[in-house]
């Protein structure tokens, strides 16, 4: 191989494992724009089936907060979200405002029963923020 190829595929590399490291951390908790902020109090890092537990302030888009949660998850087990207003919770009871999955992977789908990659989402109706 001349120089010119040599260099090319040293660069190549360097870029294939410079966005490799880049990924984005699924624990942050930093909203997407569009989410509402939300706080990530409890996220498992291990195991086929693993909680995520957010509270926020208020109702307001709590789709979007879902979304955005979900969408940082991506290690391959079945992601089971519970969303709660930071109010009106016991030591017994959260105030638990939504629910939802997600599958990432064959151990994901076999532990939400969706398909690999897909989420459910359910609003509890009735509830409120602050309680």
């Amino acid at each position: 191989m001349n120089r010119t190829t040599l260099t090319a595929l040293a660069a190549l590399t360097l870029a294939a494992a410079l966005t490799a490291c880049s990924s984005s951390d699924s624990t942050s908790s930093k909203p997407a724009a569009d989410a509402p902020p939300y706080k990530i109090t409890r996220q498992d890092k291990s195991g086929n089936q693993r909680q995520v537990t957010v509270e926020v302030t208020s109702t307001k888009d709590l789709r979007a907060v879902f979304d955005d949660v979900t969408a940082k998850l991506t290690d391959d087990a079945g992601w089971f979200v519970e969303i709660n207003c930071s109010t009106g919770g016991t030591a017994g009871a959260d105030n638990r405002l939504a629910n939802g999955k997600k599958a990432v992977g064959n151990i994901g789908a076999a532990s939400t029963g969706l398909d690999d990659g897909k989420t459910e989402y359910e609003a509890n109706e009735g509830r409120s923020c602050p309680a």
